[in-house]
Parts: structure tokens; C-alpha cells; sequence
């Protein structure tokens, strides 16, 4: 079977580790690469950096990868899907939930796959943590919290730390928990004099009624993305960063000390951090965005999912600009995580 041929729009921070990863991959070639401001860290080798996304889309491509920023996601996605070109675009979708089931709607009409890079997906520590929680490892899950901080990436200026990060933590939650938010509180904080929020905190509930609690922010000097999952058997701590995945077991010794026994609640048992394979998030997320064009089933984060993780960080927004009240969340019919 011949590769498929691959187009990149955007050639900046995300776009230069896209395009190394089109050219090694099996069954795709990149053939054409297109951004107005040029090839900055010179990934475009031997290709004409193209003017626009019409350009590209001429073409004759299979598939394209749209990695520009927030504002422009839409119309470079409607331009590809109106060539018959397969897409993916970086999170967060689009501007704004509405815009992203818009582009939902047009891929699906067309038949086109229109997928979305929440690539922690594909984390090797959340694949494993996954399949633990489904295998039962951890009983009835009761909680997930995660803390995603770090100092501000100047590279982002059209959306605040809510639509930037905070729709990672969404995702990977609805995805590992699979299940969809209910409701959400919020409160954010504007420190760093930009137009938008650079730290957020959300608390919620998922429809399986989990409750979740996420912490955001570019205000800390170090760099921190930690998955907790607190269920009946004991807790999960996903490190992100370096793909580790941790297990602190309850233990079943009996305290023969009444008050430590009380005031834990639960005792401490077994620790362990388990060894598997590691493979490069973004490669894991690229290699499924060709099978899915193949018609395998993947993990990929559909438009349609996309636009409820932006449902739900609206809704995150609205609660802040209210002292922090209850905002329920939308879901369209039939929309999966």
C-alpha cells in the first residue's frame, strides 16, 4: 500500500516536532509544509515552505496535521476538510465549543477523520493507568485530581492557562475515567498582566459521579503533571512528565496503635512503580491518526469530544466570573470521550 501523503500546517514549537515524527513513521510521507512566518527551526528540509493553507491543500494530500495557533484552527480545518483532507488539529480545538462542533459537524459530513491532539492519550503512564482502572486494580474509583504547573510559555498569546492547559487535564480525566462532566466550579487569578487567566483551579463532578479537582497555572518556576486516581483499593499517581506510573496499595496489616488507625482511616501498604514499554507521546498520537485513517480503531480524541472538553473549561470561566458557582455542562447527543 502506498504512504500516505501528509501535509503540516505550522512550522513553530509543535510543528517541528510534527514534522520529524511525519518523516519516520511508517506509511506516511510528508510532502508539503506550509506557515506565512517561514521556517523558523529549519525542519522543512528539501520542501517548499508554502504560503497557506490553500497551497497545501493543493497538494493532493491525505492527511494533514494543523499545529498554528488557537485562532487560526478553524479556517485551516475547513479549507482542508472542503480539499477531502483527513485532519488533525492541535488542542485545544478551536476558539471556542461551538466553533468546535462546527468543524465536528463538517469532517463527519464529508466523511473525513477530524481528530484532535490531546496527546496525553497517549502518555504511556495514563495508557497504563487506563487499563489498571478497567481492569479493576484500584476497586471502585472515587476521586482524580491533577496538578499541571509551570512558568509561561511566551509562545502562547490567544488563550489563557484554562484553554491551553487546563483542556489536558479535562480530556485525560473524562478519557481515563470514561466518562463526561457533569458540572464544574471554578476560581482563576491574573497575575502576570495579560489579558487572560494564567491560573486556574476547577472542582466537579463527572456523570459517574466521580469528583474531580484539577490545579493550573504558569506562575511556578518548576514544572509539575501528576495524575492522582484515589479509589477503594488504594491510589495511582501518574507522572506525566517522565511517563511513570505509581501504585500505593492499602494496607491489610491491623494498626495495633488505635489512634494512628483512626486518624489515617486507611493503612499504608504495598508501593510499587511498575516498568513497561515508554514510547514518545506524539508518535503513539500520530501513528493512531494514520490508522484511523486506515479505518482502525484508535484512542484519538474525536472534534466532537474536543468540543466538550471546551464545554466544560467555558463553563470553568463562567463559574469564575460568578464567585465560583456551579456551571452545568453541555453535551451534545451522542458525543464520547
Amino acid at each position: 500500500m502506498a504512504a500516505l501523503r501528509a501535509g503540516l500546517v505550522g512550522l513553530g514549537m509543535m510543528g517541528r516536532h510534527h514534522a520529524r515524527l511525519l518523516r519516520e513513521i511508517d506509511g506516511v510521507e510528508l510532502v508539503a509544509v506550509s506557515d506565512p512566518g517561514g521556517d523558523p527551526h529549519r525542519v522543512a528540509g528539501d520542501l517548499a515552505v508554502l504560503p497557506d493553507v490553500a497551497a497545501l491543500a493543493a497538494e493532493s494530500l491525505d492527511i494533514a496535521v494543523v499545529a498554528v495557533p488557537t485562532r487560526f484552527h478553524a479556517d485551516a480545518a475547513r479549507a482542508l476538510a472542503d480539499a477531502g483532507i483527513h485532519t488533525l488539529v492541535e488542542k485545544p480545538v478551536a476558539d471556542d465549543a461551538e466553533t468546535g462542533r462546527e468543524m465536528a459537524r463538517i469532517f463527519a459530513d464529508r466523511g473525513l477523520v477530524g481528530a484532535v491532539g490531546h496527546v496525553e492519550r497517549f502518555n504511556p503512564a495514563l495508557q497504563q493507568l487506563r487499563t489498571r482502572l478497567e481492569a479493576g486494580d484500584a476497586g471502585d474509583v472515587y476521586q482524580i485530581a491533577t496538578r499541571r504547573q509551570s512558568s509561561f510559555p511566551a509562545r502562547i498569546g490567544d488563550v489563557g492557562v484554562a484553554k491551553d492547559l487546563a483542556t489536558h487535564d479535562v480530556d485525560l480525566t473524562a478519557w481515563v475515567a470514561q466518562s463526561s462532566y457533569r458540572a464544574v466550579s471554578a476560581q482563576t487569578a491574573h497575575k502576570s498582566g495579560r489579558d487572560h487567566e494564567d491560573m486556574i483551579a476547577i472542582t466537579g463532578r463527572l456523570r459517574s459521579g466521580l469528583i474531580v479537582n484539577h490545579l493550573v497555572n504558569w506562575l511556578s518556576p518548576m514544572k509539575e503533571r501528576v495524575t492522582v486516581v484515589t479509589g477503594e483499593r488504594g491510589t495511582f499517581v501518574a507522572d506525566t512528565a517522565t511517563g511513570d506510573l505509581t501504585f500505593f496499595a492499602n494496607g491489610t496489616e491491623p494498626h495495633e496503635w488505635e489512634s494512628v488507625t483512626t486518624f489515617r482511616g486507611v493503612s499504608e501498604g504495598d508501593v510499587t512503580r511498575f516498568a513497561f514499554a515508554k514510547k514518545e507521546p506524539l508518535r503513539a498520537e500520530l501513528e493512531a491518526f494514520r490508522d484511523a485513517v486506515l479505518g482502525r480503531e484508535t484512542q484519538l480524541s474525536s472534534m466532537a469530544s474536543a468540543a466538550h472538553t471546551l464545554d466544560v473549561v467555558e463553563a470553568a470561566l463562567t463559574s469564575a466570573t460568578t464567585g465560583g458557582a456551579l456551571v452545568e455542562t453541555d453535551l451534545p447527543t451522542g458525543t464520547a470521550v
